[in-house]
């Protein structure tokens, strides 16, 4: 299994993994702007909750690297960009207000750009930690050798370490408590069918892409044995909000009587929300529904109604799976 690559800072410089060229080419974004990873958020190079957060710290310190004064105009500058990139993912704010936080604490001018780095360099190894007690805590959801499903992408591309939902998957695997891993392909933007299913492949886990209306079916006819994703926000209540179509797969899965699970670090659940109805929901370009791979699959003037995410009410989710433990209803976190 060759370990990928999605992340990492050297040498004054970020290198993202563009994940809008997987799986077909394997590409690299090199930059030291601040406005080029907002960009790169924005246009989904860089993805998925925790790594968008990860992005966005290491933008921050990046802000001040070749600045000798004005750091506070320029650092402003860059965090208020960077809040504008995506509403949804609570990691994204949580990373953005720490670093907030180190910045206010950096009383000698000429090392703010160090320590920013050095605050970065410690999100990301907290994640990477992170992913492996989510692994860990995970493991509980197997019983005997399972067929798994999932939906949207939860690896090593989301995040500094292997995962989230992934990663328990490839844990579980590796102890030989998976057999098959049907994955959603997860419209518009594929990211099971071009990324989940690039890590299956990576890491060597039997699986089958699935379009995301045949998941009834598999439910029915080939048996899942239990359904685990991840979250770009989670309420104090449990609710959470994941890719568009989440919360279609736990309605169904309540139905075949498939235990449905959510997978995600602690810093995805926002403390000053209550319940799913106060989550901010981002919608997206209609001609991400009108074209794919950029080749337009039905007229250009059809109109298009293209929410990013959804929320799964709480009562529909069998377990909540943190580095902290594995929680179960009711939620109170």
């Amino acid at each position: 299994m060759r370990k990928i690559k999605n992340l990492e800072y050297s040498d004054g410089k970020i290198l993202l993994l563009d994940q809008t060229r997987l799986p077909l080419r394997e590409e690299y974004i090199v930059t030291d702007d601040y406005e080029r990873i907002a960009e790169a958020i924005e246009k989904l190079e860089i993805r998925g909750a925790p790594a968008i957060g990860l992005a966005a710290a290491f933008a921050c310190a990046l802000s001040l690297r070749n600045i000798e004064q004005n750091h506070e105009s320029e650092f402003r500058k860059a965090v208020e960009r960077l809040r504008k990139t995506r509403p949804t993912a609570v990691n994204l704010f949580w990373a953005l207000d720490r670093m907030e936080n180190k910045f206010r604490k950096c009383t000698e001018i000429e090392n703010v750009y160090e320590s920013l780095i050095e605050e970065a360099e410690q999100i990301f190894e907290e994640d990477r930690q992170m992913c492996e007690r989510i692994a860990g805590n995970g493991l509980q959801l197997f019983s005997k050798v399972s067929r798994v499903l999932t939906h949207c992408n939860t690896g090593a591309l989301v995040s500094g370490g292997g995962g989230t939902a992934f990663y328990i998957i490839q844990k579980a695997f590796e102890s030989g408590l998976v057999d098959h891993v049907y994955a959603d392909e997860t419209r518009p933007l594929l990211q099971g069918s071009r990324l989940t299913a690039y890590e299956l492949d990576k890491s060597g886990i039997p699986f089958s892409i699935i379009t995301d209306s045949s998941a009834a079916f598999v439910m029915k006819y080939v048996g899942i044995d239990l359904i685990v994703v991840g979250a770009d926000r989670i309420a104090l209540n449990g609710d959470t909000a994941n890719k568009i179509g989440t919360y279609n797969l736990a309605v169904l899965a309540k139905y075949h009587n498939v235990p449905f699970y959510i997978a995600a670090p602690s810093s995805t659940i926002d403390k000053n929300c209550f319940n799913g109805n106060s989550i901010d929901i981002e919608f997206r370009s209609g001609d991400e529904i009108r074209t794919i791979n950029g080749h337009l699959v039905t007229r250009p003037d059809f109109n298009a109604y293209s929410p990013a995410f959804d929320i799964t009410p709480n009562e529909l989710i069998s377990g909540i799976i943190t580095e902290e433990n594995l929680f179960k209803p009711p939620y109170k976190f």
